[in-house]
């Protein structure tokens, strides 16, 4: 079988926080609604934007969190449009991606991002064609449930046996148990080692370069 890794985006490809919670911020307060702070806000990073807006504001409906994630979505275009976007890849996950690939792994990106912002992301740093499969909210549940990581799995030739998942939140460690995959934390992403391992990661890595050295521990037995 194949052997596949599948990275998580907003916080463990790139650094994307500010420009989330700009985007909250502007949703918020077109609603009338308090800010979450950014210690909160990147709290739900990761999930799709319906769960992150039900944990942000539990008493609302279940329309009023439909309404909230479109104009989160409209809040985040025009962020865009204004060129107020930033989200900086990580120092070293270049070299991550280059090493993984001259070991013979073949990469994939499994995020709360809809399709058309996961491209915008990866179309500015050029990475949009060293993934073989690419997995977003539009298609699956959110994360934690295992979907987008079998599809990625189904996509690559891969198996669970074969397949790690290097991500930065307890969403992206469960969703790597649920599907029986091996989770790799990212520590240098939005939730804490101890919330990583809990959520079921092997092992959490300090930078992107760390990340290398346990794939091939995990590799090699």
């Amino acid at each position: 079988m194949n052997r596949l890794a599948i990275f998580d985006c907003d916080g463990t490809l790139v650094d994307s926080g500010a420009t989330i919670h700009a985007a909250l911020r502007d949703t918020f307060a077109q609603h009338g609604l308090d800010v979450p702070p950014p210690s909160v806000s990147r709290r739900v990073i990761g999930l799709s934007l319906i769960e992150a807006m039900a944990a942000l504001v539990p008493e609302a409906t279940a329309e009023q969190h439909d309404r909230l994630a479109e104009d989160y979505k409209l809040a985040f275009q025009k962020l865009r449009a204004d060129g107020m976007v930033e989200e900086p890849l990580f120092d070293g996950v270049i070299d991550l991606l280059d090493a993984l690939e001259a070991d013979g792994w073949m990469l994939a990106v499994a995020t709360g991002k809809s399709d058309r912002g996961l491209k915008h992301c990866l179309d500015e740093h050029g990475l949009h064609a060293r993934f073989v499969s690419l997995q977003t909210a539009d298609r699956h549940p959110s994360k934690p449930h295992p979907s987008m990581v079998d599809q990625a799995m189904a996509d690559a030739g891969a198996s669970p046996e074969t397949t790690i998942v290097v991500g930065d939140t307890s969403f992206d460690m469960a969703m790597a148990l649920a599907a029986r995959a091996t989770g790799i934390g990212a520590g240098w992403g939005y939730h804490d080692v101890r919330e990583l391992i809990d959520a079921g990661a092997v092992a959490v890595a300090d930078t992107p370069r760390d990340v290398l050295s346990l794939v091939r521990e995990h590799a090699h037995g």
